[in-house]
């Protein structure tokens, strides 16, 4: 079986999933007849995705890349897809249910979050071991989500996914910290992934209603945010086996930010109370920053020489349309610009320390 590990694949919920969870949660969910796409999806009034506006997201007629023969919509469908690709493990993050952060009556969010975990985990399950996700979490509702993580550990899940910020509240808000020093002691890794469209916060979205703009500018904007946060509102110091990774926004952002980041350390940084005690790079150095590349950024040799190749991890983002599958990791294998042991840490190794798959 091939060592490649997809460190940001995504789990597409399925007529199953959404017949229980339409039975379940009625009060707040419908679906409507939509001239576009056949079918509109509503949760509690808003539809999912947006359709127009500031920061509107893509019609899910569009959001795949089912032209290329792809088949999301089984567990025999997508490991003979990852088959295809080479990939040995896929960590599966949310489609619909990366928008979980944002719903408004929190009780409607954890019954929801608990009914994904637990279908990720029972799909997830038919694969032995090669398809692994990542729980959701209600994260406006603290106390909640805090109780949560530990039922996502003995669900086998491999993680944590969090939005980028919340409606009121950045990643650092003291609220959190609860959140984050159970997730430390659980050894539960942080992955920060954004969803345009998904009626989570707009961070320099909300100036655009094409979608094609907004999908160029959130995916950066999000992770910038989430990592200024983190880093120097002192998430990161405060809890040193704080694992974070940063996701579906390329590589070739993070030098650049981390430079950045360290120059306002140098000059100002006892500006922010109780955060920061470090130069942002030892953070990455101790092993709490990593992020997913591109396959064909042009950028990812001078990052992994940068940054070190043990931070960076190769993502499919199957089965969106902004993906490359099923041509996603040969780029890497093929590239004559990365060295054979910076190529084995993007292609697997980092992400098995990430999210410690043994």
């Amino acid at each position: 079986m091939s060592d490649v590990i997809d460190a940001d694949g995504h789990l597409v919920e399925g007529m199953s999933f959404m017949a229980e969870a339409l039975a379940r949660f009625g009060e707040h969910m419908r679906l409507e007849p939509d001239e576009e796409s056949g079918v509109a999806l509503y949760i509690e009034g808003r539809r999912y995705p947006q359709s127009s506006g500031p920061g509107r997201g893509v019609s899910t007629q569009h959001s795949t890349c089912h032209e290329r023969g792809i088949d999301p919509s089984t567990v025999a469908g997508v490991l003979a897809d990852a088959g295809r690709e080479g990939i040995g493990t896929m960590v599966l993050y949310p489609s619909l249910a990366l928008g979980v952060p944002g719903f408004r009556d929190l009780t409607f969010a954890r019954g929801f979050a608990d009914h994904y975990n637990h279908f990720a985990a029972s799909w997830c399950a038919e694969s032995k071991g090669r398809l692994r996700a990542v729980a959701v979490v209600p994260l406006e509702d603290v106390d909640a989500s805090v109780e949560m993580l530990t039922t996502a550990r003995d669900l086998g899940l491999v993680g944590v996914c969090v939005p980028p910020a919340l409606r009121e509240r950045n990643l650092d808000h003291p609220d959190l910290e609860r959140f984050w020093a159970a997730a430390a002691d659980l050894e539960l890794p942080i992955g920060v992934h954004g969803a345009p469209g998904l009626h989570l916060p707009k961070l320099g979205v909300e100036r655009f209603t094409n979608y094609v703009q907004v999908h160029c500018v959130s995916f950066p904007f999000d992770q910038m945010t989430a990592m200024t946060s983190l880093v120097s509102g002192g998430v990161l110091e405060r809890h040193p086996r704080l694992r974070v990774a940063f996701l579906e926004a390329g590589i070739g952002w993070l030098p650049f930010f981390l430079d950045r980041l360290d120059e306002h350390y140098a000059k100002r940084g006892d500006w922010i109370a109780d955060g920061w005690k470090r130069p942002p790079r030892e953070y990455l150095a101790r092993g709490q920053i990593y992020a997913t590349c591109e396959p064909d950024e042009s950028l990812l040799p001078a990052a992994c020489a940068i940054l070190g190749a043990e931070h960076v991890m190769y993502a499919s983002d199957y089965p969106h349309w902004d993906s490359e599958f099923p041509e996603s990791a040969r780029p890497i294998r093929e590239r004559a610009d990365l060295g054979d042991a910076a190529r084995a840490s993007v292609l697997g190794g980092s992400a098995r320390a990430f999210y410690g798959l043994g």
